[in-house]
């Protein structure tokens, strides 16, 4: 998978954390947010006018984590054209953004769409997604 590293920080579960990884161009930015209750990722076009929060993903529920105690490493990939995004926690992908065909993937499959033109179909996870970035 030819990305290129925008962020990576040690996440443990539960623990307020905030990580920003903006791509190397255009206007896209994704955000992963641990609130100490669940984590999320976020996907934002900087150029919006309203709202820059374009898609959101539910990547998880704290206390739904069985080893949350240990550290993880969290590392955000951009695909080589700017325009689509994975979250990768210990090195397994979570979540995918596709800025160009304005769809987030997700193992939880949550939220649903909330009408915005993002992941209309749903956000329901595909390994294919992981193709965008060949």
């Amino acid at each position: 998978m030819p990305i290129y590293l925008a962020a990576e920080q040690e996440l443990i579960v539960g623990q307020a954390t905030v990580i920003e990884a903006p791509a190397q161009e255009g206007a896209f930015v994704v955000v992963f947010e641990d609130d100490e209750e669940t984590g999320y990722f976020y996907a934002l076009d900087t150029t919006a006018t309203e709202n820059p929060i374009q898609d959101a993903l539910h990547i998880y529920n704290v206390d739904e984590v069985t080893d949350r105690q240990k550290p993880s490493t969290v590392k955000v990939g951009w695909s080589m054209d700017h325009s689509k995004a994975v979250l990768l926690i210990n090195d397994r992908p979570h979540a995918v953004f596709d800025f160009t065909g304005k769809q987030g993937y997700c193992h939880t499959a949550f939220p649903p769409p909330v009408g915005n033109g993002w992941s209309e179909q749903g956000h329901e996870w595909n390994d294919d997604a992981l193709k965008l970035f060949a």
